[in-house]
């Protein structure tokens, strides 16, 4: 292990995604302080941190997809009222900003996702505050929508 150039916020329960540029997108996440919007880029090829674009809404124990296009889904969590959340939202890395895009069906947070072969994204399991969640969605990216798709036969959270 080799250190590298520190973070610009402290945080955990963040997400941190490899971009198709080959840099590393960090989105939200807790500091002693409460929860963060902020989202930071990290440059292997130098070793720097920059902040990029704040997300709309602060979040912790959410996901974050990579799409075939290039852009980053960030999906569900835990929001400052203590809720989980069903929204969801873009970073378009060619500007650094966010928009919002369709919500989920279900809120949930320490759920998964998973970018499938067609290019949509399959959320699965996760907590709707205390509640384990079963009800598998598809995010279609050419749409903006969230379909159900089914039950899972075991409910799960905190899984991969």
């Amino acid at each position: 292990w080799l250190s590298t150039g520190s973070m610009n916020n402290a945080r955990r329960w963040h997400t941190a995604s490899v971009l198709t540029n080959g840099k590393v997108l960090v989105t939200g996440g807790w500091d002693n302080s409460g929860l963060l919007n902020s989202t930071e880029l990290y440059d292997p090829s130098t070793g720097t941190w920059t902040m990029t674009g704040s997300m709309n809404n602060a979040r912790y124990e959410h996901t974050a997809s990579v799409l075939t296009n290039g852009k980053v889904l960030v999906i569900g969590g835990w929001e400052s009222s203590g809720d989980s959340v069903s929204s969801t939202e873009l970073y378009d890395p060619s500007t650094g900003t966010w928009t919002m895009t369709g919500s989920m069906n279900n809120a949930r947070y320490q759920h998964t996702a998973s970018v499938l072969t067609n290019g949509k994204v399959l959320v699965t399991g996760g907590l709707d505050n205390s509640v384990t969640v079963n009800s598998p969605e598809l995010y279609d990216p050419s749409t903006g929508t969230w379909t159900m798709t089914g039950s899972m036969n075991n409910e799960r959270y905190q899984h991969t």
